[in-house]
């Protein structure tokens, strides 16, 4: 299937991809376009657009793409997701919602990556999935060691 957003990615455009590909659709082809041409490409491609305005895999609320796409997926089961869920809300939005400590160090190393000179949006993908990755895997212990909301949730609360 063909999922599709728009260029320039940053914290939700790498993490939803991320998401798409580990959990969702193995074989996503991924398109970044320009936001205006997100819609009319999605149409001609039969492509599903995320994280732009007015679609069902946007922002809604205070929740991000990442979790809506979560929630779309029937993913909420795994509580290492919903975790990450948050972590990511807090990096791409203004981290009302979770007010998840873990978000401005994610938002600040995606800020990092758009400015490595990578060639384009698919190899900034490449690049900051093991960020993803790692963060997972933090999720995954902080849950298994009884810390479903973070390790530093309580500590700044």
């Amino acid at each position: 299937m063909k999922w599709i957003t728009r260029e320039r990615v940053k914290v939700d455009r790498v993490a939803c991809p991320w998401l798409i590909r580990k959990f969702v659709d193995p074989e996503a082809e991924l398109l970044f376009v320009p936001a205006d041409e997100v819609l009319p490409t999605a149409r001609r491609e039969g492509a599903i657009p995320f994280d732009v305005p007015d679609v069902e895999l946007g922002h809604h609320g205070g929740e991000c793409s990442f979790e809506a796409i979560v929630k779309k997926h029937g993913l909420t089961s795994d509580p290492a997701l919903v975790l990450l869920s948050r972590i990511v809300n807090g990096a791409d939005t203004d981290n009302s919602l979770w007010h998840q400590p873990e978000g401005p160090g994610l938002s600040a190393v995606a800020e990092g990556f758009r400015h490595l000179g990578l060639a384009d949006d698919h190899e900034i993908n490449r690049a900051e999935w093991i960020v993803y990755d790692a963060l997972y895997a933090y999720c995954r212990e902080e849950v298994r060691a009884g810390r479903p909301e973070g390790r530093f949730q309580a500590a700044s609360s």
